[in-house]
């Protein structure tokens, strides 16, 4: 049988649509020059895989985050370090996880196999359905000693095969993605974690998920907003919407309530960070770089430079080559050259 999700859209619901609307047009309206589109990116980037691990009990810090991704040692568990590398690096292959209407189970498989490799026991389980049941509990003291009480029993081993086909049907139908992008993504993230289907790394992958169907609908093709923080500022929270919805009739109406809340509060930390930019609106002509160009502001605003040679790597070109992209970027006034000799190399301005 078919996935079909059931919700109703209440005043808040619309509400929220609403307001969801009104910040992005002035986020999509903005003249938003690459190097700050590159860096508003790379921190979504950064809170998105602080908030999603530190949501399942990673303890790593923001900066620590950053440092992490910067390249530096970062004093901490190791199981801690590989869990948000390994999401930095799902959320930087958001572009490539998965094609709208194509998607696969493989492409399931792969993404929780990104987030999860180096971290689980069993190194069979990442990438894999689980072989097992599991469930979602929390230890209580229950007057003599702690305990483990179940919150949350997901279905049966043998059923996650076919729920996830069921799903991943719907997900690939035309109509699907027809369906606002907002509402799209809070229903994948649900269904992801009510199904369960994994011995870990759930929560992680649903969030990942809706993350990619904002990509994928064009709703987030800046990759800018950082969802996730929502969730963590108030873990609690988070776990009761999950809650929400009843076993028997499966209506999704609270949850997407406290979805589309997160979404407008990342929504308007976007557009306060644009305004407090002075960022002015579309009146100007919006400078267009090539996939290339882009390619290298990123790694710019990443790495804090770049130099010729790291061009010419990139993309295997001659030095000529690599210098005739650097110059463009440099009159578009987008990078400026800073050093002499073998110092040379450029920055974001």
């Amino acid at each position: 049988m078919l996935f079909n999700p059931k919700y109703t859209i209440t005043d808040k619901i619309l509400n929220n649509l609403t307001a969801i609307t009104s910040a992005r047009e002035v986020i999509e309206q903005s003249h938003l020059v690459p190097q700050w589109e590159a860096k508003l990116r790379r921190q979504a980037i950064l809170s998105n895989s602080h908030s999603s691990t530190a949501i399942e009990g990673n303890r790593l810090d923001l900066k620590q985050v950053e440092d992490l991704a910067e390249g530096k040692n970062v004093i901490a568990e190791e199981k801690d370090k590989q869990e948000v590398l390994n999401y930095l690096e799902a959320l930087e292959k958001i572009p490539v996880l998965a094609e709208k209407g194509k998607f696969t189970i493989r492409d399931l498989l792969n993404i929780h196999k990104m987030v999860t490799k180096g971290t689980l026991n069993n190194d069979s389980d990442c990438g894999a359905f689980r072989n097992r049941q599991v469930f979602v509990g929390r230890r209580v003291f229950n007057g003599t000693g702690f305990k483990e009480e179940i919150t949350y029993m997901p279905p049966k081993t043998e059923e996650v095969p076919v729920l996830v086909n069921e799903f991943i049907e719907w997900l690939n139908l035309e109509d699907t993605f027809e369906m606002n992008p907002v509402l799209l993504a809070g229903i994948v993230h649900y269904e992801i974690a009510r199904i369960h289907p994994f011995i870990d790394g759930n929560g992680r992958t649903a969030r990942l998920l809706a993350t990619l169907v904002l990509y994928l609908s064009g709703f987030d093709h800046r990759r800018i907003f950082a969802l996730d923080d929502f969730y963590d500022k108030d873990r609690q929270s988070y776990y009761n919407a999950l809650k929400t919805v009843d076993k028997e009739t499966r209506d999704l109406t609270k949850w997407l309530e406290y979805f589309t809340d997160g979404v407008v509060s990342s929504m308007k930390k976007v557009k306060e960070a644009i305004l407090k930019l002075g960022i002015r609106t579309r009146k100007s002509a919006q400078i267009a770089l090539t996939p290339r160009q882009m390619q290298i502001v990123e790694y710019a605003n990443k790495n804090k430079g770049i130099t010729n040679r790291d061009v010419r790597e990139m993309f295997k070109l001659s030095d000529e080559g690599a210098l005739k992209e650097i110059k463009k970027l440099v009159k578009l006034d987008v990078i400026k050259s800073k050093g002499k000799g073998r110092s040379l190399h450029y920055i974001l301005k």
